[in-house]
């Protein structure tokens, strides 16, 4: 299997929404942004799927030294083979490739966070600043898209907190803040034992609005000439805004259930913003 070929292989199994945002690029930006992607979804399996902290810790070092030696032309990872030609053809700096890293190390430190600057912390490492990379990808001509691209990332952060409450509990892990678990009267214990406490609902629809809000920021920022190129975070953003729609409709219950868009459903909110933006 070819480099490319695992990068393509890791995107399709995931079932991701990234998939369907890049499906209709030209071939060289579609191959850069499924590796890009391959490369946040092997060092975010590290922590999600290492039962020891210690050794997730060792392969996340590994990682760092993985970076440098793709950076220095001596990939060993397929991921990082299939990395290497992308990062001078648009131009990729190593420090975004290690923050990502620092966003996962950050996974393994904490399983709390007390407010919600805190939180903005890591989502920008582990989203915005993969946001930022995309950008390059797609294409872009006015500086201020990477206000859009870091903005956009934390929005669809955001919205994957929102959507696995009840699954990173299982794991021990609550992203919300505390601050606003103390706002609404949830305690982290209610979260972690999957009871809707009686201000759930209303704490994760103040959640759900602080998503829509920033989608709406990333938006704004969007100069208007790079608004066709940048058409894969404006898919994302659409199938994510669903997304929410679809949670607000449940009241917010996903301590017990996944709640997800169908594949066929995605694609055709794909294909309908790729063809208006």
């Amino acid at each position: 299997m070819t480099p490319d070929e695992y990068c393509q292989t890791r995107a399709a199994q995931s079932g991701s929404s990234f998939y369907y945002s890049f499906v209709f690029l030209p071939p060289e930006r579609r191959r850069a942004i499924t590796a890009l992607y391959a490369f946040c979804r092997e060092v975010d399996d590290v922590v999600d799927n290492a039962g020891d902290p210690g050794v997730a810790r060792t392969k996340l070092a590994w990682w760092r030294a993985e970076v440098a030696r793709m950076f220095a032309g001596e990939p060993t990872h397929k991921v990082t083979q299939a990395l290497r030609p992308a990062l001078a053809r648009y131009d990729l700096p190593p420090e975004r490739f290690l923050a990502i890293i620092d966003g996962m190390q950050m996974d393994l430190d904490q399983t709390r966070y007390l407010d919600y600057e805190a939180l903005r912390l890591y989502c920008h490492r582990a989203a915005g600043v993969v946001g930022l990379l995309a950008a390059a990808i797609f294409g872009y001509t006015d500086t201020g898209t990477l206000d859009y691209a870091g903005n956009l990332g934390l929005a669809l952060q955001l919205t994957n907190i929102i959507r696995d409450v009840g699954e990173d509990a299982r794991r021990g892990r609550i992203y919300l803040p505390q601050a606003d678990l103390q706002r609404f009267g949830v305690t982290a214990g209610s979260i972690l034992r999957a009871e809707y406490a009686p201000g759930f609902e209303e704490l994760m629809r103040f959640q759900i609005e602080r998503a829509r809000e920033q989608y709406k920021l990333a938006l704004a920022a969007l100069p208007r000439a790079d608004r066709r190129n940048q058409r894969p975070g404006l898919i994302m953003a659409a199938i994510y805004h669903t997304l929410l729609d679809e949670i607000e409709a449940e009241r917010g219950r996903v301590l017990h259930q996944r709640i997800a868009l169908t594949p066929v459903r995605k694609l055709w909110i794909a294909w309908k913003t790729w063809v208006r933006a």
